[in-house]
Formats: C-alpha cells, sequence, structure tokens
C-alpha cells in the first residue's frame, strides 16, 4: 500500500511537471510565431500620419505629399477661390458633400476645415489617375463655367477647387478627404483626426 500511494504521487508529480514544461515550451514556439504577425517598421511607417509645414504655402499654391502610398494635395485658397465654391452649385454631382468622402468636419461647401486650406486625396474616384491641377487655366474640352480646379486627362473627369466632383463626367465621387487636423496655425497632421491624439 506505501508502494501504491508512492507510485501515485509520483505520477502525478511527472504529470504536471510535463505539463509544466510542455506549456513553458508552447509559450516559446507562439511568441516568434506570434510577433511574425506584427505589421514591418515600414509598414507601420507607410500608414504614420505625416505633418506637412503650411507657414511658407502662399495663396494659390498646391504642395504635394504622401501619406500611404497616395498623393494628399495641401492647397491654400485665395478668398476668391472660397468665395467661388457656391457659385458652382448647379453644375456639381455633389455640391454638400453628402455622399462620405471626408470626416464629418469637413462636411461644408469648402469640405476643410479652415476654408482657405483644402487637403484632399490627390486620386480620381473614377479609376485612380491622378488629377492635374488647373487654378485658372480652362482644360481643354470643358464647356462649363471653370472657376478652377482639378482635370483629369485619362477620362475627362474633373472636379472644382473643394475637390468636388462636376455631373456628367465618368467620376462617381467627389475627391477623398483624408482624416486630419492642425497642430497649430503652420503644421497639419494629415492620417490623424483631432480626437485620435
Amino acid at each position: 500500500m506505501n508502494q501504491d500511494g508512492a507510485d501515485k504521487s509520483r505520477r502525478r508529480f511527472l504529470t504536471a511537471a510535463t505539463g509544466v514544461v510542455g506549456g513553458v515550451g508552447a509559450a516559446f514556439l507562439a511568441v516568434p510565431f506570434l510577433s511574425y504577425w506584427n505589421p514591418s517598421a515600414r509598414a507601420q511607417a507607410a500608414g504614420a500620419p505625416v505633418e506637412v509645414d503650411i507657414s511658407q504655402l502662399e495663396p494659390g499654391q498646391l504642395i504635394n505629399v504622401k501619406w500611404r502610398g497616395n498623393p494628399v494635395w495641401v492647397f491654400k485658397r485665395t478668398d476668391e477661390n472660397v468665395s467661388d465654391l457656391e457659385k458652382l452649385d448647379g453644375l456639381l454631382r455633389d455640391p454638400d458633400s453628402d455622399q462620405p468622402q471626408q470626416p464629418e468636419y469637413a462636411q461644408n461647401k469648402h469640405r476643410s476645415i479652415k476654408p482657405e486650406i483644402m487637403v484632399m486625396v490627390g486620386l480620381c474616384t473614377h479609376l485612380g489617375c491622378s488629377p492635374l491641377f488647373r487654378p485658372d487655366e480652362r482644360p481643354a474640352g470643358i464647356e462649363r463655367e471653370w472657376l478652377g480646379g482639378f482635370f483629369c486627362p485619362c477620362h475627362g473627369s474633373y472636379f472644382d477647387l473643394a475637390g468636388r466632383v462636376y455631373s456628367g463626367v465618368p467620376a462617381p465621387l467627389n475627391l477623398e478627404v483624408p482624416p486630419y487636423h492642425f497642430i497649430d496655425d503652420n503644421t497639419v497632421l494629415i492620417g490623424e483626426d483631432e480626437g485620435d491624439v
């Protein structure tokens, strides 16, 4: 009877020890496996927010930055550009920005936080081409009123200086406005809403 008791306690000890060693071994194997699924530093940087210095941005000037591999335009509109936006409502497919192509804070006539500063993804909503910036010059073939904007020569879509698409062109939606906010008067952070900070 004494020998049976010793065998049972030895068996329990060996079973528990085997379970502990197996659990530790499984944890050691899981760590590299799970870390493999984490994004690389390069992938994290590709989606990281981008700071843009706008202190030298002149009225009528557009700068191009890259965020998540896409061109993002930061444009400083003149007072005339801002007042012209309301004149085009009857020519636009979505003048009130009802389609969800912008954050809520940019769902207005100028599609931006500050009327004079426009931030938008520079890809046509038709097939992803990059439209040309035409602030003054009317693109060939456009018979409608032109107060400046963006023209996609690939298939003939055009947008006003708020990125709103004209009706009757192949592009179905306004240009996308990415999440962004102003860190201060001279710096825009593209890729994060103010509440995300």
